[in-house]
């Protein structure tokens, strides 16, 4: 795929972990690229995280990101054709203490990528809620939330294991706000 100055957040990351994969990079797209996949573009973020697994050299990443037409600049990759760029966050993938997180392959427009779940990206945007009080996140969690089926009960066990049973209980009052109206 080709990325111009009109393609989307989700289209680009898509690319990049559709490079990725053809370059044997095990990478799993996270925090706000992902959540704009979920919300379907009605939250956007400016860069595409992708946590890597395993031992990857900067030569494999950069020979699979000049695929797409990124090079490095610093610690980013950056495209002559859009404002977005991709950044690869130190791992191991989790969301707060969770390390249990199970990838799920995306579909968007004609490529593929591994992502966070629809409920990992609620609660990793939830994780900033909880914990720097990010207003915005809350919102994209109730976006996700609104958009896709989520697993409430894992969201719930984890809130509590983080130690925000009442941040929780305030995420499910904005989501019932938000789907009774104003």
């Amino acid at each position: 795929m080709r990325v111009t100055a009109k393609t989307s957040l989700p289209a680009v990351a898509a690319a990049v972990g559709a490079a990725l994969r053809r370059h044997d990079i095990t990478a799993v797209l996270t925090g706000g690229a992902c959540a704009s996949l979920y919300t379907g573009g009605e939250y956007s973020s400016v860069d595409v995280d992708f946590i890597l697994s395993g031992r990857v050299t900067q030569a494999r990443l950069g020979a699979a990101m000049a695929e797409v037409g990124f090079t490095r600049e610093g610690d980013r990759y950056v495209h002559p054709s859009t404002s977005f760029f991709v950044e690869f966050p130190r791992g191991p993938l989790a969301v707060g203490s969770d390390h249990g997180v199970e990838p799920v392959e995306v579909a968007v427009d004609s490529s593929r990528t591994l992502a966070l779940s629809a409920t990992d990206s609620c609660r990793d945007r939830l994780a900033a809620f909880y914990h720097w009080n990010d207003r915005q996140s809350l919102s994209v969690a109730v976006k996700i939330a609104r958009r896709h089926r989520l697993d409430l009960d894992i969201i719930r066990r984890w809130s509590i294991a983080e130690g925000h049973r009442e941040r929780f209980e305030e995420f499910l009052a904005e989501l019932d706000r938000d789907s009774t109206g104003p």
